[in-house]
């Protein structure tokens, strides 16, 4: 490795699924442990194989991969006190892993040496020393991660740099200086970070775990390798225990970009936002969209003189092009807007980039909108057929006539609730009446509204629901409250993915309002010339 080099050690499937409301299964593991070597990190810590069936799994499966890049590293913690490492059933454990890394956490604050462990600040020594050796012993990669570094340094700094030196000279390959209350400033982990370094010398690789509980775990992780680490841990999007962990989203396009260090592999930061994305997705957590470079939000403009300003030179309000870590940028529109975001955003079909009065005209109906609740962001259907029922002419016409829509929920005590929907409608001048049972009224209603449709337009089936949220938008209202319902949908015939957004008090009627514009959408997108006039 170059001086210039800085490793990248992964500990999502361990420390990442500390945090409240993350469970992986086995599968889930190993799919996010591929993503990651792909990606390019350097270790994959897969877990403690003695502290649950699942964790031993997980290194029997990923002993059977041919990994592209990464080591896997098993995590463990010293060999209990009065008894040998070779006989300690923990230890044993790391080493029938198979793991080829084994990472291995000692006590380096002499407080919890006394009140954790109860043992002599000497067999705290012997138990690091001991614990690294075997493992060295044994042709595993040892790696010690010094718990509460920065913590036992304040108490007792001698103490703390004898448990480094014990596991330096038992083997250790790098040494973890772990903020693990995530309560240390960044000047204070570089002043401390640049001394170990200097003790160190060129024996072990130095390196950094810190926590977020002041929100300062990237910036310490990047302080620290300022000072001299080159080696750095953390979890994807940042998850772990309490506050998280650092975010190696952030900290690696941060040292690639802004530092020029090398991580990773060459060309794979691109991968970061798809990676970000995907651990979300498996995780089963919600997207954090201003998330500092891979967030849906790091690159969108709302203002309209950022966007004027944007599409003359992008530099203006970006510090990087996205494209760099595999982001993209996007346009908003809201009653923010200028007429600038309207010309981004709307379809080029439309061609009003140069027409200042149909761009007036779709920003004054949008604020409109918005006035009433709308938001369009994350509802591109609705925001054509804004622009479409805006411009009219050609652009837009009544596909058919609704006479009425009715929902009906039924539930006795103790039985279920069953759901039934009917649409009545005129479409080419013919009357359609349709009724369909689903589950709950949503469903209900987009199958009776598909029964109606299907005849004339049997791509409607195409459609399939991919999320649903609503919102209150007056909390002042109470129950009474406007809501904004917003349907993502599936277009299996296409691929896309699309968003449709209704409005009302009531919260049937917005879940209407946003079924309808999502087919509207499909039917004057697959077939331009539309169906007979009713």
């Amino acid at each position: 490795m170059t001086n210039n080099k800085v490793e990248i050690y992964d500990t999502t499937l361990r420390d990442g699924t500390q945090m409240q409301g993350v469970s992986l299964s086995l599968a889930d593991k190993l799919l996010i442990a591929e993503s990651l070597d792909a990606l390019g990190v350097d270790y994959i810590e897969g877990g403690y194989p003695l502290s649950n069936p699942k964790d031993a799994a997980f290194f029997v499966e990923a002993a059977k991969k041919k990994w592209k890049h990464a080591k896997i590293a098993a995590f463990g913690m010293t060999r209990r006190k009065d008894i040998k490492a070779a006989e300690d059933v923990g230890m044993n454990a790391l080493l029938d892993s198979g793991a080829p890394v084994v990472t291995i956490v000692g006590k380096t604050w002499d407080l919890h040496v006394r009140e954790v462990l109860r043992v002599s600040e000497q067999e705290n020594l012997d138990m690091i020393r001991d614990s690294i050796a075997y493992m060295h012993s044994s042709g595993r990669q040892a790696i010690y991660d010094a718990e509460h570094f920065f913590d036992g340094w304040a108490a007792n700094r001698q103490y703390a740099l004898d448990t480094l030196r014990a596991a330096l000279d038992a083997g250790a390959t790098t040494l973890v200086l772990c903020d693990t209350n995530g309560g240390s400033t960044m000047e204070r982990i570089s002043e401390i970070v640049a001394l170990v370094c200097k003790e160190v010398g060129s024996g072990a690789r130095v390196g950094i775990h810190c926590h977020n509980d002041c929100a300062l775990a990237v910036a310490n992780s990047l302080a620290a390798v300022q000072s001299g680490a080159t080696h750095v841990q953390g979890t994807i999007n940042g998850i772990g225990e309490r506050c998280g962990n650092a975010d190696l989203a952030a900290v690696v396009s941060n040292l690639v970009l802004k530092y020029g260090r090398d991580a990773l592999q060459p060309g794979t930061l691109e991968r970061i936002t798809e990676t970000s994305r995907y651990v979300y997705e498996v995780a089963n957590l919600n997207f954090q969209d201003n998330q500092p470079f891979v967030g849906a939000s790091a690159f969108a403009h709302k203002g309209g003189m950022h966007v004027h300003a944007v599409q003359r030179n992008t530099a203006t309000y970006e510090h990087i092009d996205p494209s760099k870590v595999g982001n993209s940028r996007r346009i908003l529109v809201s009653e923010l807007s200028g007429m600038s975001n309207i010309a981004a955003t709307a379809p080029s079909m439309f061609k009003i980039a140069d027409d200042k009065v149909a761009q007036r005209k779709v920003l004054n109906e949008l604020m409109r909108l918005e006035s009433l609740g709308y938001q369009f962001e994350a509802a591109e259907a609705s925001f054509e057929l804004l622009i479409r029922r805006t411009l009219g002419g050609k652009w837009y016409r009544s596909l058919w006539e609704l006479d009425h829509y009715r929902c009906m929920i039924l539930r006795r005590n103790g039985g279920q609730a069953n759901t039934e929907a009917t649409v009545k409608m005129w479409l080419g001048g013919k009357g359609r009446h349709t009724v369909a049972e689903g589950d709950g009224p949503v469903d209900s209603l987009r199958q009776a509204l598909a029964a109606a449709l299907r005849d004339e337009f049997p791509f409607v089936d195409d459609l399939h629901l991919a999320d649903y949220k609503v919102r209150v938008v007056n909390t002042a209202a109470e129950t009474a409250a406007t809501v904004r319902v917003v349907i993502d949908w599936n277009d299996s015939r296409t691929g896309a993915y699309f968003g449709s957004v209704g409005v009302s008090n009531n919260i049937i009627d917005a879940s209407w309002l946003a079924l309808v514009d999502a087919f509207e959408y499909k039917v004057l997108n697959t077939e331009p010339a539309g169906a007979k006039e009713k």
